[in-house]
């Protein structure tokens, strides 16, 4: 059997190739229209779509106030603004994902809690038995009181973490981190509660 290699590209047109758009892809005009139709599909679709929270997947039909009472920190260990911070996520993101006006005292739902775990602890071991991993942990205990529906309150506990090179201290990316957790926690307390 003898091969014959080209040395310049081959040009040539093979049976199933065509030269020019019209006959590759059909009518010009055509191919608008189908482009057209499928973008005005896509649009009525996405202007139908409506995302609302409720309170624990029930009506907020009777509602009109919600507050947030200071969360105190109890965990064994005390990082000072702690509880400021995770009050003020919550205030924050009820005020935004809400219609709800934001009381002091209590609302007709009412949050209120505690800080119960804020802590660091080796997750992974290398060959020379250290600690590779550490995991940073809080957790929040939350009170949710509905007062137009008591049978919508509950009490819950809810914990996120973040893991880090066990190479850093904690207080090196506690800065970092605990922003990342406590926005998880807050996202989690209004999917529970809300």
């Amino acid at each position: 059997m003898i091969s014959v290699f080209r040395k310049e590209p081959f040009t040539e047109k093979s049976r199933n190739m065509a030269w020019n758009s019209d006959e590759r892809c059909g009518n010009a005009a055509l191919r608008g229209a189908v482009i057209a139709s499928a973008a005005a599909l896509i649009a009525i679709v996405f202007s139908s779509c409506k995302i609302s929270y409720t309170m624990s997947g029930a009506s907020t039909t009777g509602l009109k106030t919600v507050s947030v009472q200071y969360f105190q920190n109890r965990a064994s260990i005390v990082q000072p603004q702690l509880s400021q911070t995770i009050t003020d996520a919550l205030i924050d993101k009820c005020k935004a994902q809400t219609s709800l006006g934001i009381v002091r005292g209590l609302g007709d739902v009412n949050f209120e809690g505690e800080i119960t775990d804020y802590s660091s602890k080796p997750m992974t071991v290398s060959a020379d038995a250290q600690a590779a991993t550490n995991r940073f942990t809080i957790s929040v205990k939350v009170k949710f009181t509905n007062s137009v529906d008591p049978n919508n309150s509950f009490e819950q506990t809810f914990t996120r973490y973040e893991d880090y090179n066990s190479s850093y201290d904690l207080s090196a990316v506690a800065s970092e981190l605990t922003p990342k957790i406590i926005d998880q926690i807050v996202e989690d307390i209004l999917i529970r509660h809300l």
